[in-house]
């Protein structure tokens, strides 16, 4: 299996890219706010137990996934403080022990570009919109943990539609192929 790691901070566009390139390609698509958004039912953001759940959620998910026979499978990630630096570690031994290959894609796109999206009404759900309060996370640091490995593909979102964006992946995992 494909994993496809789309990763960046908020606003940038993951989820809206990541719903293109599933379209295009027939993976399934599974983003961080599908755990994240049901343990914020029980427990509080960063608190341990959720910590440990949405963890073990991912890798049970990519695991399984995995086991299968999916082809491909697109996960969207906000690399925040309150993810271990070992999760992606263990993420990476997962895929090569199943055999599985594993894709970063760093998406960007300017700061102002992102303070504008942060009040977008599609930013529904649990999705930070408020502009201070991500002012105050991005100056504090809580985007700079955990360190991401060297992405294969960085795509700015202001530069390209969602629709382009994933053509453009999608012509980088394929090879041009369809």
């Amino acid at each position: 299996m494909k994993l496809v790691v789309l990763h960046g901070p908020p606003a940038v566009g993951k989820l809206t890219v990541a719903r293109e390139l599933a379209a295009l390609s027939g993976w399934k698509l599974f983003h961080n706010h599908l755990v994240v958004d049901a343990l914020l039912e029980v427990f509080e953001f960063g608190s341990p137990g959720f910590v440990t759940l949405r963890e073990r959620m991912w890798l049970d998910v990519f695991a399984e996934a995995s086991a299968s026979g999916l082809p491909g499978l697109i996960f969207t990630f906000n690399p925040e403080s309150s993810v271990a630096q070992e999760f992606l570690q263990k993420l990476a031994d997962g895929c090569r022990q199943r055999g599985d290959t594993l894709h970063f894609v760093a998406l960007t796109c300017p700061e102002e570009t992102i303070e504008q999206r942060l009040d977008d009404q599609a930013r529904g759900g649990r999705k930070l919109r408020s502009l201070a309060m991500y002012r105050e996370l991005r100056d504090a640091g809580v985007f700079k943990k955990p360190v991401m490995p060297p992405s294969e593909f960085t795509l700015d979102t202001s530069l390209h539609d969602p629709a382009t964006a994933a053509r453009m992946l999608w012509q980088h995992f394929t090879g041009g192929r369809s």
